[in-house]
């Protein structure tokens, strides 16, 4: 029987296909092998390692803002975001429990958050730096570290300091010396397993951070203090709708206190970024302008036509009926006639220029943004009015700040400063980085000039527009002024005005300027009645709370205050009585600022703490003030007690360090 061939046998042709084909896949494989292992190894091993590690960023320590003696206004709390994942969790009963013991929060919140399934649960609120300590090697809790700002006096200066979001300065200092500030992040490796958690413990700085540098201000916190209280009491008594105080040192531009509410809000900057009308406050520097220019001299008069005169359309009033009076009189008794008839004299290059050469209608170059310069127009743009205008505060626009600085010129003997902020920069470590010096602008008036205008504005607060500035231990050099509000839709508005007063003190040697403006204050409105008073206020309490600004050497040596280095104890009690200083809970019994000095004696006599706990810190600050005591510490809530206690032996111009309730709030 003839033998059938195997049909399953496969041919040779398509043996060889089969073979060539699976060597051709044998090869693509080996191929692809080597390429992985070889040429591409480096790629796949950082794959690899990024699916276990993760590289992140170290947050760096924001630098410090102090105050011209150190005092904290703004520093960095480091602080901690605590998140838990359940199913990374090994024990979620005890997690909570130590979550509890370790965080302060419910007992039911902390099972809540170990046991709600694998989501991501964060906990509310920032928590300190004990944490890390208590829960940073649990398996299932995360930590997110982060600076918080922290502002020990509450919102006193909060406008000059402004404002840090998302790690970023928002206004103010913050803003303004951001670069110096902020400081330079780190760079961390943290470990992940399998399936992307982070591992507890496994956590490498690569670089660390470094932290920003400190900002050093001119501002004392005492007299910012002095300056809030002052201005909070006469807003709520002439209740009006805000205000603003300066306290400049004039030799050098120092700002030592700057405080600006607006609708009891105390984070406004309207002392630089509000301009306003100055008035009466002005006409200093309109008789500055005939003085220098060989126009007239103080002695000269003219005729104040019994009260009312019209020029070019307008009609000037005053408010007594004179006929002729001296140029110094008219600025004595701030005779609009009498000031704008004397300016005739000047031609209005001249009259602009004067002004321009005191700083208005420009920014001051304060180093904190949203100054804005005022407004002055230049002679090509006034009307037949202006000249008159000008004279006495009208058609000018003007900040607080930039009268300070003016008035500052009037006092240091004609020369404008630039406005000092800012102290010094320092490193991290507190070495001196950077000094800013002050800086002359320019040589607006000569010395002998500045002396005669000081002299009469001696005059004004002693038997002028002024009197209620007036302080009873030495002489006093200032100016009232009101002016009406302009309205956004053109005139003035009925019964609307800003009431101002600006003062140097002592007159014969003058180390500070204070200046006060109302917005808008009910019932009397004039400035000589509503803020020359706090003026006043600002001054005496300066006077009894500060040594250091106030060289009583050279009050002694001007022979215009009583051969006493402190204020007598009659006028101790005066600051008490006008300041309002409470006595209720104070157990030990008043003491004159001067006790000792007064009598002959010396400093060391000493004055005795007053027992202040339960006290609210305003008023125990308001207290040691008036004794003439320096404070530290945090200016908000309860008073437990001071170091040193009370009935201890303190001199002036000691501090004493108030212990305050601690705040419970963690946000």
């Amino acid at each position: 029987m003839k033998r059938r061939p195997n049909q399953s046998d496969p041919s040779p042709w398509r043996r060889r296909t089969l073979l060539g084909f699976w060597l051709a896949i044998s090869s693509l494989i080996c191929a692809r092998a080597i390429q992985i292992q070889g040429v591409q190894a480096s790629h796949w091993r950082e794959v690899a390692e990024n699916q276990h590690q993760r590289e992140g960023e170290v947050p760096a320590e924001r630098g410090w803002v102090m105050d011209r003696d150190g005092l904290p206004l703004a520093s960095s709390q480091e602080r901690f975001i605590v998140s838990v994942v359940p199913r990374e969790l090994r024990d979620p009963a005890k997690a909570a429990v130590l979550l509890t013991s370790s965080l302060g929060i419910s007992s039911s919140k902390a099972v809540e958050v170990t046991s709600n399934g694998g989501l991501w649960n964060v906990i509310p609120g920032r928590y300190p730096p004990t944490v890390r300590e208590a829960l940073g090697e649990v398996r299932g809790i995360h930590l997110e570290r982060e600076f918080q700002r922290y502002h020990p006096h509450g919102d006193l200066a909060r406008g000059i300091l402004g404002a840090v979001l998302d790690n970023e300065g928002t206004g103010g200092i913050e803003q303004a010396f951001e670069e110096i500030l902020r400081g330079i992040p780190g760079r961390e490796v943290v470990a992940r397993n399998n399936m992307g958690q982070t591992i507890p413990g496994n956590r490498y700085v690569l670089e660390p951070p470094k932290s920003g540098g400190d900002i050093v201000l001119t501002l004392d916190m005492d007299l910012q203090e002095i300056a809030r209280q002052a201005l909070e009491e006469s807003i709520l008594e002439t209740e009006a709708r805000g205000g603003d105080v300066l306290v400049t040192i004039p030799n050098t531009g120092e700002i030592l206190a700057l405080v600006s509410i607006r609708d009891g809000k105390t984070a406004s900057l309207s002392a630089i970024n509000t301009p306003f009308e100055p008035g009466s406050t002005f006409k200093p520097f309109t008789v500055s302008g005939l003085l220098e220019n060989d126009l007239a001299s103080l002695e000269d008069t003219v005729d104040v036509e019994n009260g009312t005169w019209t020029v070019a359309g307008r009609t000037l009033h005053d408010v007594h009926s004179e006929g002729r009076m001296s140029i110094a009189d008219a600025l004595r008794v701030s005779s609009n006639v009498g000031i704008a008839k004397a300016a005739s004299r000047m031609s209005p290059r001249i009259q602009y220029e004067t002004l321009r050469d005191f700083g208005f209608g420009t920014q001051t170059g304060i180093q904190i943004p949203g100054e804005v310069g005022g407004m002055l127009r230049k002679p090509e743009r006034w009307s037949s009015q202006s000249p008159a205008s000008l004279a006495i505060g009208y058609e000018v626009s003007v900040t607080p700040l930039q009268m300070a600085m003016a008035y500052g010129a009037l006092a240091n003997g004609g020369r404008l400063m630039q406005p000092l902020l800012v102290k010094e920069i320092r490193e991290s470590d507190g070495s001196l980085k950077e000094q800013f010096e002050p800086r002359m602008v320019r040589q607006v008036i000569p010395e002998q000039i500045a002396r005669r205008i000081g002299e009469v504005l001696v005059d004004v607060v002693e038997d002028g527009t002024g009197t209620s500035a007036q302080l009873g231990t030495f002489q006093v050099a200032g100016k009232s002024g009101t002016t009406r509000l302009y309205s956004p839709e053109g005139g003035y508005e009925s019964g609307a005005y800003w009431s101002s007063f600006v003062g140097f003190f002592p007159a014969e040697d003058p180390q500070l300027v204070v200046f006060v403006k109302l917005e808008r204050p009910q019932g009397a409105y004039y400035g000589g009645a509503v803020a020359a008073p706090v003026t006043r206020a600002t001054m005496q309490a300066a006077l009894a709370a500060s040594g250091k600004h106030i060289d009583r050497t050279r009050l002694v040596q001007s022979g215009k205050v009583a051969a006493s280095l402190a204020i007598s104890a009659p006028s101790a009690a005066f600051v008490n009585q006008e300041l309002d200083f409470p006595t209720e809970g104070l157990d030990e019994p008043e003491m004159p600022v001067g006790m000792g000095l007064a009598s002959g004696g010396t400093a060391s006599e000493g004055i005795s703490v007053p027992r202040l706990a339960g006290v609210p810190s305003r008023i125990a600050v308001r207290r040691l003030h008036a004794l003439g005591l320096r404070v530290s510490g945090p200016l908000g809530g309860e008073i437990l007690g001071t170091e040193p206690g009370p009935g201890m032996q303190m001199v002036r111009g000691d501090t004493v360090a108030v212990i305050v309730r601690p705040r419970t709030n963690r946000d």
